[in-house]
């Protein structure tokens, strides 16, 4: 159901907080009709692995609803026991893939790693958020809109640099939903199509050893401003 890195491949020739009550209210029509809390300014967040910490700034400036959604499954717990579950390093680094909810299942087969979304308990349906994508000069972001024009491309505001954190989705724009990547180098192939919302600012020589199958074991909300 998830991104699949190799597709792209072939076919592209924050004060201690703990609670989303902390979070920003809604600031724009995207929030309101994905009836989600978006976060204005930037947080970090520590993520815990089973290799070592990582300490992840992201960016509610430029990606509001998306780095909203995050801190709110982190806010959640939604990620503590999931597994990195898709690493691509050969032949040349590509991404670090996890935040499957059904990988902290041990019941879940490995096959079904990938497959999974967050599941609101408020509603029992699956929560998806569109693809989130702002450029420089407009004040709001655009969604579900695939950004291919290649004078908008360097207008982009985030871009898939080494540690960058983005959203993975299946083809519908607007299917992504726990699951995130880590860029493990620049990735130009995968600007305008994926939603970028923050980056590594601390334990990049954790990135570069987690491998498939390794754990993330805590997240938690630092700094949120």
């Amino acid at each position: 159901m998830f991104f699949n890195p190799l597709w792209i491949v072939f076919f592209c020739a924050p004060f201690l907080t703990g609670c989303t009550k902390y979070l920003p209210e809604k600031t724009n029509s995207a929030c309101l009709v994905a009836r989600r809390t978006c976060l204005q300014g930037k947080a970090i967040v520590e993520m815990v692995t089973s290799r070592g910490t990582i300490l992840i700034e992201i960016d509610g400036d430029n990606a509001p609803l998306t780095a909203g959604n995050f801190l709110d499954l982190v806010d959640k717990d939604v990620y503590e026991q999931t597994l990195f579950h898709r690493v691509i390093r050969i032949p040349v680094p590509f991404i670090l893939q996890g935040g499957d909810p059904f990988s902290s299942d041990p019941n879940t087969p490995k096959v079904n790693y990938g497959k999974g979304s967050f599941i609101d308990p408020d509603s029992g349906q699956a929560r998806f958020i569109p693809l989130e994508i702002k450029l420089k000069g407009e004040r709001l972001p655009r969604y579900n809109e695939l950004i291919v024009n290649p004078k908008e491309l360097l207008a982009l505001q985030l871009r898939h640099q080494r540690g960058s954190i983005a959203m993975a989705r299946s083809q519908r724009l607007d299917s992504a939903s726990a699951q995130f990547y880590f860029a493990l180098k620049p990735l130009p192939e995968l600007d305008g199509r994926y939603s970028v919302f923050g980056r590594i600012v601390e334990g990049m020589d954790v990135l570069n050893i987690l491998q498939e199958g390794d754990l993330i074991i805590k997240t938690k909300i630092l700094l949120n401003q």
